[in-house]
């Protein structure tokens, strides 16, 4: 499928800021001692990150005013349900926070509804996409497990870059390795799955399913149209394989070493957990490319694509 940009920032940049919501909330579950202005300063962020991705699903809309309608369908659309969630969360999460800034009132079960809601709506947003039965590779639950992953990694490690003083480096270790663990099993799994996941075909496609062979003889359209857009983009092998190595290398790896590094360098430890928190963000866009360029939509059937 086209990688439309703003649905690569929208899942990485609001799984980011939900990721984040969920660890601070965590963090000042475990220990509420450990709020200060640097904690208030990343909840913040985790605001604006998580609204900066909603708001720029919009530009993928076709009526972006209409938008708020999509929340009235929460029983049947997981898109709905996604809205309606990180509405829901973002609201809990400020004022749990307003609650400690401004009255030193510190309500720990709104910030368990917070932090449970920050991973409902990650789930939600990874539904999206398992649900399409259409693309076989989406079709898993593999991928749910790979956006709950990245978005409590990217979390972490926001956080850690923003309160270095938390010592909290080796947890995000854990995180990062659990995360391009999934990713790795999705992309194993994802390289034995056929565009038509052993149902369709080039005959369900066309209707003409009683007839021993069926060839495309001709294009369906003389120009191109939005499916073709949309749904046949098409990413070589060759590059998608180079880049899932760059992704990891630059995602994965490279955090986790300098990570470790700062644990044993005390007076670079800033700098080099910003430069992990930055190489992660990178390597995880280029893997939320990867995630839409190489689904193989079934509709590819229709132009001949096998």
């Amino acid at each position: 499928m086209h990688p439309a940009k703003s649905l690569i920032f929208f899942t990485t940049i609001s799984g980011a800021g939900f990721g984040l919501i969920f660890c601070l909330t965590l963090l000042a579950l475990n220990d509420p001692f450990l709020i200060s202005p640097a904690f208030t300063i990343a909840g913040g962020i985790a605001v604006l990150l998580a609204s900066a991705g909603l708001f720029s699903s919009l530009l993928h809309l076709g009526n972006p005013q209409r938008a708020w309608r999509a929340l009235s369908q929460w029983k049947s659309s997981w898109l709905s349900r996604e809205g309606v969630l990180a509405v829901f969360t973002l609201g809990c999460f400020v004022l749990w926070l307003g609650l400690i800034i401004f009255s030193r009132i510190f309500v720990p079960w709104l910030g368990l509804v917070a932090a449970v809601g920050a991973g409902a709506t990650i789930f939600a947003t990874a539904m999206i996409y398992t649900q399409l039965r259409p693309v076989p590779r989406w079709h898993t639950w593999l991928t749910p497990l790979c956006y709950l992953g990245f978005g409590l990694s990217s979390g972490a490690v926001i956080m850690t870059v923003l309160m270095p003083d938390a010592g909290l480096s080796r947890l995000v270790l854990v995180a990062l390795v659990l995360a391009w663990l999934f990713k790795l099993v999705w992309w194993l799994r994802a390289d034995k799955t056929s565009r038509g996941g052993g149902k369709s075909s080039i005959k369900t496609a066309t209707g003409l399913t009683d007839y021993a062979e069926v060839k495309l003889f001709e294009r369906p359209h003389m120009t191109k149209n939005y499916l073709m857009k949309e749904m046949v983009f098409v990413v070589g092998r060759k590059h998608a394989r180079r880049l899932r190595q760059i992704s990891l290398i630059i995602g994965g790896i490279l955090p986790v070493a300098l990570l470790g590094l700062s644990a044993d360098v005390q007076q670079a430890s800033t700098l080099l957990i910003a430069l992990a928190g930055a190489a992660h963000l990178c390597g995880l866009c280029l893997e939320r490319w990867l995630f839409f360029a190489e689904a193989e939509h079934a509709v590819g059937f229709y132009y001949g694509q096998n």
